[in-house]
């Protein structure tokens, strides 16, 4: 995942090799939908990622411009991770991927409401998200 290593032009095959593997997106997923923000909010998600992988997958997408980190105002010990604008664009391919799993893949209903009201009016319902997502960022 490193910032300057290409396999190709290919802009899919760049595009994976900033975000694309399964822990990244699920780091992104979580600052996006479940307003975790530190270290600790992801290694407590129920994927159960590893220390070291986290460790390297927030690196990763840090200097790739997709997280960015801050000082925790009640820690100094803590960092707070939050979306760049170029992380809060992956907001409609991350939607896609949930309406796609909507259509072929089992999952809660929590989940499925949230997907139906997407896509009742797609455009708005990603407007109003990403809206939300850039008021987080300040």
């Amino acid at each position: 995942m490193e910032k300057n290593k290409k396999r190709s032009d290919c802009p899919l095959s760049n595009s994976l090799d900033v975000f694309g593997d399964k822990w990244s997106l699920l780091i992104i997923r979580d600052l996006m939908f479940f307003k975790k923000c530190t270290y600790k909010d992801f290694l407590n998600s129920a994927e159960g990622i590893a220390t070291n992988i986290l460790a390297s997958r927030l690196k990763g997408l840090e200097e790739n411009g997709i997280i960015e980190k801050s000082a925790h105002p009640d820690s100094k010990a803590k960092i707070l991770y939050r979306l760049t604008s170029k992380g809060v664009d992956l907001l409609p391919i991350i939607m896609e991927i949930y309406v796609w799993s909507d259509k072929y893949l089992t999952m809660p209903e929590d989940i499925k409401e949230m997907i139906k009201e997407a896509k009742k009016d797609k455009d708005k319902f990603l407007r109003q998200l990403m809206e939300e997502l850039k008021i987080r960022m300040m």
